[in-house]
């Protein structure tokens, strides 16, 4: 297999792209429905005194909608507020200054819609950790998909304990807060706690896995 079918997410979480690493295309896909709390529109990231939610309001969140969609609640000040959780984090993190610029712009600039906004902050996070991959919306929506394609879409979830994932077992670094390391946090707390040595905390967080 060299495809690798997942869910949209935002600022995705260690174990997704400890997931994708042995792929070469990624498959976003678009044609589901939406579900709600999900890391469709949520991450964690570690804050001074507690592990944070950062949850993108959406639209018509309670009804059946396909993921390509869904529409961002704008008349809320989502965006500055994430932005200002992000700075308040890891502002004094050893890579902020040198990895803000690519990701601020997002935090600044009006998207109606979840999968666009998700498919630019991915896009920013593959640069960043130096991951060329191919990245396609999927076509139609397959119960079932090729032979060459994994599907891992729903293996990894909010709602999901950590243990029983099969992609991610934790390889500890340095955070900014706390004496006990917090697994699974949004990529964003490994690239700017760790920077060019990501990629290398990624591949060592990984278990065996079918390719």
């Amino acid at each position: 297999m060299n495809k690798i079918l997942i869910e949209s997410h935002y600022l995705a979480s260690l174990s997704l792209f400890v997931a994708i690493l042995p792929y070469h295309e990624i498959i976003v896909e678009q044609n589901e429905y939406y579900q709600k709390q999900s890391f469709r529109n949520r991450c964690q990231i570690l804050g001074a005194n507690k592990i944070e939610n950062l949850i993108i309001p959406v639209l018509d969140g309670n009804s059946k909608v396909f993921m390509h969609n869904v529409r961002i609640d704008n008349s809320q000040r989502w965006q500055q507020n994430h932005w200002r959780s992000i700075q308040s984090a890891y502002g004094k993190s050893p890579y902020f200054e040198y990895l803000a610029d690519y990701f601020s712009p997002v935090f600044h600039q009006k998207q109606d819609l979840l999968l666009n906004f998700n498919q630019q902050i991915l896009s920013i996070c593959l640069q960043m950790l130096r991951l060329k991959k191919k990245v396609v919306l999927s076509e139609d929506y397959e119960k079932i998909p090729f032979n060459d394609t994994f599907d891992a879409r729903n293996l990894i979830a909010a709602k999901k304990d950590i243990t029983l994932n099969q992609f991610y077992c934790p390889f500890v670094y340095q955070q900014n807060f706390g004496n006990e390391f917090v697994p699974n946090l949004s990529i964003i707390d490994l690239l700017f706690c760790k920077g060019t040595e990501a990629i290398g905390i990624l591949e060592k967080s990984s278990v065996p896995k079918i390719i």
